[in-house]
């Protein structure tokens, strides 16, 4: 169901200097979140006001700004811990990105939990984040990765999750929040139920959903949950692994080095409490000012305002992309050759493919004409073998996106389509 939208967009946008930026005489049109949100001016300014005046290292140090640097770091972790409503501040781990937040996992909990014929669960529609890490384990461990596939309307078929946990050997399921290829959001809640009732696990990969709806990690009840800063209009350079507690105290530390000790002798060393002993070296400081800076700009604008604007703006691409000969949008006609719903309710991004036309050449183009979509396999090339395509081309929204430029976008594309035809 489309909400309505209530959203001063002109306002929005205005936070936003970059939109300001023309290419090549055109005016930017940004239609790439799902790679990376912008940045408001209240993130830059946060980060600048940093550098210039508190820069410092965090912890241990007894002067001035090293003592703000420590409260504006450590504030940072408790606006994340409320956002994601964990219970404890020392559940939030920063790290540099979810990719990393990936591999802490199953290098700590992966390699201490997993034995030879355990086993991990997939899904087809998971980020090579979110499989390279679970193989890389079955190489060094002798683990299974079990996948579930795709129905007819593009979500991880139950069936398969119900199969696998049958026999006993699923420890962990791992499970994407939101596809960055088809932004339909798998049912967390009975996945985690089933996995929990298995005595399994649950990792949910959400860093595309961090900016398209609420996360609240006790409702769901999973057990890690990780995302990218830079996805959430915050910058590059920091992620999030939150964990519950009683799983973290038991992981062993993923990196050594400097601040995740409490002791070190010639012999060994002791490892901190948390959320230290996962924060080796000096952490991306500057970066957890802006994720701070970022969650409070978001906090301003309504989940429902948020999802119903960013609805309506699929919606209308759908439409619009429908109308043009030998376009097809993935999950929304039979040219996918498995996923066919023709109604999807979509978060962040949708994806296309046009015939006889490659998505680099078509995004080469619109690039030149200063319109911003993604081509390519987006790292998910599982689910696009499933559908039976090399790559595609993906258009993604944030809150700053408006009608007129997916008109501007569908206009290029036809376009386009008739340079290359000709």
């Amino acid at each position: 169901m489309i909400l309505s939208v209530t959203l001063d967009i002109s306002s929005v946008r205005r936070q936003f200097p970059v939109l300001r930026r023309s290419i090549n005489g055109r005016p930017l049109v940004y239609l790439d979140s799902a790679a990376t949100a912008q940045m408001p001016e209240a993130v830059c300014l946060a980060m600048a006001r940093w550098n210039k005046e508190q820069k410092s290292n965090v912890h241990r140090g007894m002067h001035v700004l090293a003592e703000e640097s420590t409260v504006a770091y450590e504030d940072a972790r408790t606006a994340v811990q409320k956002f994601l409503n964990a219970a404890h501040p020392d559940e939030i781990i920063f790290t540099k990105g979810c990719t990393e937040s990936i591999n802490l996992v199953a290098r700590s909990w992966g390699e201490t939990h997993l034995q030879e014929g355990d086993a991990v669960v997939l899904s087809m529609l998971e980020h090579h984040s979110n499989v390279v890490p679970w193989l890389q384990l079955k190489d060094r461990k002798g683990s299974d990765v079990l996948w579930m596939d795709i129905d007819e309307d593009g979500m991880p078929k139950l069936d398969d999750l119900k199969k696998h946990l049958k026999t006993g050997r699923v420890k962990l399921v791992a499970i994407t929040a939101l596809s960055n290829v088809l932004g339909i959001a798998p049912d967390l809640k009975t996945i985690i139920a089933m996995a929990h009732d298995a005595g399994a696990w649950v990792l949910i990969d959400a860093a595309q959903a961090i900016a398209h709806m609420p996360i609240d990690v006790q409702d769901l009840d999973c057990d890690f949950l990780a995302f990218s800063g830079h996805k959430l209009y915050g910058p590059t350079g920091i992620g999030v692994l939150y964990g519950k507690r009683k799983l973290l105290e038991k992981m062993p530390p993923f990196l050594g080095g400097g601040m995740m000790i409490r002791s070190v002798t010639q012999e060994g060393f002791t490892p901190a409490d948390l959320p230290g002993k996962f924060e080796a070296g000096t952490p991306p400081i500057a970066e957890a000012v802006g994720l701070a800076a970022a969650i409070e700009w978001m906090q301003q604008y309504s989940w429902e305002d948020i999802q119903a604007h960013e609805q309506e703006l699929l919606r209308f691409a759908i439409d619009n992309l429908r109308l043009i000969p030998q376009l097809h949008v993935l999950g929304t006609d039979g040219k996918s050759q498995i996923i066919n719903h023709k109604s999807p309710i979509v978060y962040g991004c949708l994806s296309f493919t046009l015939d006889s036309v490659h998505p680099h050449d078509l995004t080469e183009i619109l690039g030149r004409q200063g319109i911003a979509l993604r081509a390519g396999h987006h790292c998910c090339m599982p689910l696009h073998t499933k559908l039976g395509i090399p790559a595609s081309t993906r258009l993604s929204v944030g809150i700053y996106n408006m009608k007129e430029e997916i008109d501007v976008c569908a206009q290029a594309i036809v376009d386009a389509q008739k340079k290359l035809h000709t």
